[in-house]
C-alpha cells in the first residue's frame, strides 16, 4: 500500500511538474510582447527581442494614444458592440436551443435540420452584405457590427445537448404547479445552465472582440471603428510611412515593432482578464453541452 501510495505521489509531482513547466513556457510569448511594448525601437533594431527591457519607454503607447480620442473611443465601441451582442446572441441561441430540446415541440426535427444546414452552408458574403447594406440599411451604424454575430448554429446545437442532460422530471414538475414555459425556462432552466452559459458567453465575447471583418465592410465612420480594426489600420498607416521614409534614422523614429506589440496588449487586455473570472465554468459546460441523452 505504501509503495502505491508512493508511486500515486510521484506521478503526481510529474504531472504536476509538466504542466507548471508547460503554463510558463506558454506565458513566455505574451511577457515577451509585454516587453517589446515597452522597449525602445533602437534597441529593437539594434538588439533584437528582450524579455527585459534595455530602455523602458512608453513611445508606442504614445504613438497610438496621441493628437486624438481615437482609440479610446474605439475601445468604448468594441466594449459595447461586446456586451450587447454577447447578450443578444445568448438570449437567442438558448431559447431556440431549449425549444429544438423539447420533444413535445412539433417539427422540432425539422427546425433542428435548418439549424444543422446553417452550419453547413451559409448566403455567402455578397447576399449577406445586400441583406445588411442595402435591404436593412444598416451601414454605417453599431447594428451593422453586431447584427452578423446574433446566432451560431454551432453554440445553439451544443447548448441544445446541455439542455437534454438536465432532467425532464423538473420541467414536468413546474407545468404541474401551473408554471408557463418561458416562466419555467427562466427561472429553472436558466440557473441549471449556468455553465453552458458563462462558456458559450465567453467564446462569442471573444469572437465580438477580435472580430474586424465587418467592421471593414460596413463601417466607414471612423468613430464608429471597433478596436480591432483601427489598431489595423493603425499599423497598416506605420507600414506606409515607414515605406516612404527617406532616411534611416527617420524610419527607426517612427514605432514599427514596439506598436505592434503595444497594439497586441491593447486588444488582449480584457480579454485575458475575463478568463480567470469564468474558468471554473469551462470544463463542465463543454462536457455537458458534448453529452447527447
Amino acid at each position: 500500500m505504501k509503495t502505491n501510495h508512493r508511486n500515486k505521489r510521484l506521478s503526481s509531482y510529474v504531472i504536476h511538474s509538466f504542466f507548471m513547466v508547460y503554463c510558463i513556457l506558454a506565458m513566455v510569448p505574451l511577457i515577451l510582447i509585454l516587453a517589446i511594448s515597452f522597449s525602445n525601437e533602437n534597441d529593437i533594431f539594434q538588439n533584437g527581442y528582450k524579455l527585459i527591457p534595455q530602455h523602458f519607454n512608453l513611445n508606442a503607447y504614445a504613438y497610438l494614444f496621441t493628437g486624438n480620442k481615437t482609440v479610446i473611443n474605439a475601445y468604448v465601441v468594441t466594449i459595447v458592440v461586446t456586451i450587447i451582442g454577447t447578450g443578444i446572441h445568448l438570449i437567442i441561441s438558448s431559447m431556440l436551443a431549449y425549444a429544438i430540446s423539447r420533444n413535445e415541440l412539433k417539427y422540432r426535427n425539422q427546425i433542428s435540420f435548418a439549424v444543422m444546414f446553417c452550419l453547413l452552408f451559409s448566403g455567402g458574403l455578397v447576399p449577406t452584405y445586400i441583406l445588411i447594406a442595402r435591404t436593412l440599411h444598416m451601414r454605417n451604424s453599431i447594428a451593422a457590427i453586431i447584427f452578423p454575430s446574433l446566432l451560431s448554429a454551432v453554440y445553439v446545437l451544443i447548448m441544445r445537448n446541455f439542455f437534454k442532460t438536465l432532467p425532464d422530471a423538473m420541467v414536468e414538475s413546474a407545468r404541474i404547479d401551473g408554471s408557463g414555459e418561458f416562466n419555467t425556462f427562466l427561472k429553472i432552466i436558466v440557473p441549471l445552465s449556468t455553465p453552458a452559459f458563462a462558456t458559450i458567453g465567453l467564446f462569442v465575447s471573444v469572437y465580438i472582440w477580435n472580430d474586424w471583418y465587418n467592421c471593414a465592410l460596413y463601417i466607414d465612420d471612423v468613430r464608429k471603428f471597433t478596436l480591432q480594426y483601427l489598431l489595423q489600420t493603425i499599423m497598416n498607416n506605420i507600414a506606409y510611412l515607414q515605406g516612404n521614409t527617406m532616411t534611416a534614422g527617420a524610419a527607426a523614429a517612427i514605432p514599427n515593432e514596439t506598436a505592434r506589440m503595444a497594439t497586441c496588449v491593447l486588444a488582449l487586455g480584457p480579454i485575458v482578464f475575463t478568463y480567470p473570472l469564468l474558468q471554473k465554468y469551462f470544463v463542465k459546460g463543454l462536457t455537458l453541452g458534448a453529452v447527447k441523452s
